[in-house]
């Protein structure tokens, strides 16, 4: 099917630049105004988990390890280094000049406490889940050096250093023997290169460089982030000058206020990916057409997955064919592919005993041009499609209830670009995203989380995405691009894993 529409530019958006003149106040106050549509309540990234939320965290606070969004690299940042004493013991050494935005030195005891904090079931964490898999307590072993003990192998710990745990002050959540989860979430107390100067909650931050900030400063003084959950809203914001920056832009938007001189068109990578999981595993009907390949190979053949990237979400969205995304590590390419077929996709129907078709209730919560694209595809072989296009909570409520025969999700691994980041969440055995039913698949997923050497994690998860693919368990669709509306004046550096860097922008 051919999803292209002509777009033209839009009569407001011409008409205002023919008359507005940006304003210049931001570059000449330097400072940098953000809009976000997700609203801001939480500052403390230890409890939160969203993508506006990293965001913020890389502004406000700092890790041990910073991983390189070129090189997949980690580099030292609060460390200065490592070693493993053992397969499941690691020194970490710190820096002695990393200052707290309240003026205080950072030492090894605020390391170790963060950390133990996260793991005790009381702290309620959202990282809780993360750390507490693999880190058993952390330990402090001279002024500036930390051991961490872990439970077993686990070869992403310093992805999880680098990406999860902000440090914290001593005392910071349990001052008093009292636990206050929200000590920071208002007054944070942080050691990143932006420090808080105020915030109302779901109105706006107001960020101010940290002048003690043990890196490289940024080269702007103050970032103020204001909530604007409207998007047109946020555009008439750009067009006035109210605002520099805005993301998850609509393509169409993007591109026709892009091509004004009111703003700037950035598309750059996103890590994020779309898929459809199809209930082989019989919970919704053990008996039912999505138990046989053939059906599942059908479905696959019947998407045109690089006209939905290219004319749906634009960019530098591509079309996939993995559980994965290509830019992630172990995301094999060489495993099975279903081309754009939809003869050959009636064709397996036909084999599979399903020649005239069979009803299909398949759930979406966002993209709604995406999911009537997939369901028109699959209408157009013969598949009677029943979308059911709803919020995420409802969709989440009934997975797990195992009532979804077939639903297309999406999934953006945190920003990390490791198969390991999406591989658990979806086919390890304890999780509801796991329509597969194949406990080998499960077994050999985790397997890989259990080795240290990347060669053989590689190989496992060969082994393990040619399963996927050969039982299209899945009908991968396509990467996502990330679309940004920006000032003329504002240097916004775009990097490969998607994640904005607003501390990295400049002024031309």
């Amino acid at each position: 099917m051919n999803y292209f529409i002509k777009r033209a530019l839009a009569p407001t958006i011409l008409a205002a630049a023919l008359t507005a003149t940006p304003a210049l106040a931001q570059k000449s106050d330097d400072t940098l105004r953000v809009a976000l549509a997700e609203e801001i309540l939480n500052l403390d990234y230890n409890y939160t988990t969203k993508r506006e939320y990293i965001i913020l965290a890389q502004m406000t606070d700092t890790t041990l390890f910073d991983l390189d969004p070129t090189t997949q690299e980690f580099k030292p940042a609060v460390a200065t280094g490592y070693e493993y004493a053992d397969d499941t013991t690691i020194d970490v050494s710190l820096r002695d000049d990393v200052k707290f935005h309240d003026g205080s030195t950072l030492s090894a005891e605020d390391v170790a406490y963060t950390y133990n904090w996260i793991i005790r079931e009381d702290s309620e964490s959202n990282a809780g889940g993360t750390v507490g898999r693999w880190l058993d307590k952390a330990e402090v072993t001279g002024p500036n050096t930390v051991r961490f003990h872990l439970k077993s192998v686990y070869p992403l710990v310093l992805r999880d250093m680098a990406q999860r745990i902000m440090l914290r002050k001593v005392g910071s959540y349990d001052a008093g023997g009292t636990i206050d989860r929200d000590a920071m979430a208002q007054h944070l107390i942080g050691t990143g290169p932006y420090k808080v100067t105020s915030f109302e909650p779901g109105q706006e931050l107001v960020l101010e460089r940290f002048e003690d900030f043990f890196g490289e400063k940024p080269a702007i003084q103050k970032i103020v982030v204001r909530n604007i959950p409207d998007v047109g809203t946020q555009q008439a914001e750009m067009m006035s000058g109210g605002i520099d920056w805005m993301f998850k832009v609509p393509l169409d938007l993007a591109e026709s206020l892009g091509a004004t001189p009111l703003a700037t068109h950035l598309s750059g990578p996103d890590l994020r990916i779309a898929f459809i999981v199809l209930d082989a595993a019989g919970y919704t009907d053990a008996d039912g057409p999505l138990t046989n390949v053939k059906v599942r190979q059908a479905i696959n053949h019947a998407l045109n997955k690089a006209e939905m990237a290219k004319y749906l979400i634009g960019g530098s969205a591509e079309a996939i064919h993995t559980a994965c995304h290509p830019a992630q590590f172990g995301c094999d390419q060489s495993v099975q592919d279903y081309p754009y077929d939809p003869e050959a996709a009636k064709a397996l129907l036909a084999e599979a005993g399903f020649a005239d078709g069979f009803p299909l209730e398949l759930w979406a919560y966002r993209d709604k041009p995406v999911a009537e694209a997939v369901s028109a595809d699959l209408t157009a072989v013969g598949i009677d499609v029943n979308l059911r296009y709803v919020k995420l909570e409802s969709l989440n409520q009934a997975r797990a209830a195992q009532d979804i025969p077939a639903y297309i999700g999406t999934w953006g691994s945190g920003g990390t670009a490791d198969t390991a980041a999406i591989a658990r969440i979806h086919f390890a055995d304890d999780t509801d995203r796991n329509l597969s039913g194949d406990a080998a698949l499960a077994t050999e997923v985790l397997a890989a989380e259990q080795t240290s050497d990347q060669n053989e994690r590689a190989k496992i998860y060969t082994n393990a995405l040619t399963t996927i693919a050969d039982q299209a368990y899945w009908a991968p669709l396509f990467t996502y691009s990330a679309n940004y509306l920006v000032s003329p004046d504002l240097e916004f550096p775009l990097d490969p894993d998607g994640l904005p860097r607003l501390q990295n922008s400049s002024w031309k």
